[in-house]
């Protein structure tokens, strides 16, 4: 059953990408996500960039429900469910976080919960999210562009490989597109460093009965969307194939 919010603040982050905050009584751990109803469009998953009191979600404008979400301002009504799927194992464990693109939302509530480092990727300097607030949980921040225009030129999968080269991180959480997942899950695997990483599927349910979000035999909006190390090793389709709106297998 759905829950009416009311958006409380709309924030821009970047040229396309906008957070909005409400009140909303519900529990929610960092890195589970809810199910987002705007009326008269559509009903699609979204991460959770503040899990307090006050909750919040980070919209990328990617299709018209998206689009839609954005435009919301202060005052207007949207619908949640949830929350749904399993969210990171919160430890003492020295952290390395790695966030590519607005992967960084589900991100934001692990950073306020434990000490840890971070890598933000982004496509150019205009598209980073997050960095000032960031700032005031972590003592090493690392910026990487693909263009070149700030910090780091490359990816962030080759910025995290030369900082666990250096920093003797226990575990790596990680949320952001899938084959920089895939990469990094590999990068991890060469180091023998434990990770968990916060997948995205085609989702229509959220309870595991339609199975359109179904990888391999796990069903990412119940046993994931956060998976370990041991459980991404057994996803052959993890980092090479997806299911499109109608269940057929494509190339990510």
């Amino acid at each position: 059953m759905s829950d009416a919010v009311v958006v409380k603040e709309r924030r821009p982050e970047s040229k396309d990408t906008v957070t909005l905050t409400f009140d909303w009584d519900v529990h929610v751990a960092p890195g589970q996500f809810l199910m987002v109803w705007i009326p008269g469009l559509d009903e699609i998953p979204m991460s959770v960039s503040s899990v307090g009191p006050e909750k919040s979600v980070t919209v990328r404008k990617a299709g018209e429900a998206s689009s839609a979400l954005q435009d919301l301002q202060p005052g207007d009504r949207f619908a949640v469910r949830g929350p749904y799927g399993n969210g990171y194992n919160l430890n003492g464990l020295k952290t390395l976080v790695v966030g590519g693109g607005v992967g960084m939302a589900p991100l934001m509530p692990v950073l306020r919960t434990i000490y840890a480092d971070l890598v933000i990727g982004a496509r150019s300097s205009d598209e980073i999210l997050f960095e000032e607030e960031a700032s005031r949980y972590c003592n090493v921040i690392r910026i990487s562009t693909d263009d070149g225009s700030q910090g780091f030129h490359g990816n962030a999968v080759q910025l995290a490989e030369s900082l666990m080269d250096e920093g003797g991180y226990e575990q790596v959480i990680a949320c952001g597109p899938e084959i920089m997942l895939y990469y990094l899950f590999q990068a991890c695997e060469r180091r023998g460093i434990p990770c968990q990483l916060s997948l995205e599927r085609y989702m229509k349910c959220a309870v595991g009965i339609c199975g359109s979000c179904m990888l391999g035999k796990e069903r990412v909006c119940v046993d994931g969307p956060v998976f370990d190390s041991g459980r991404l090793r057994m996803l052959p389709e993890f980092g090479r194939s997806k299911r499109d709106p109608a269940g057929r297998l494509i190339r990510i």
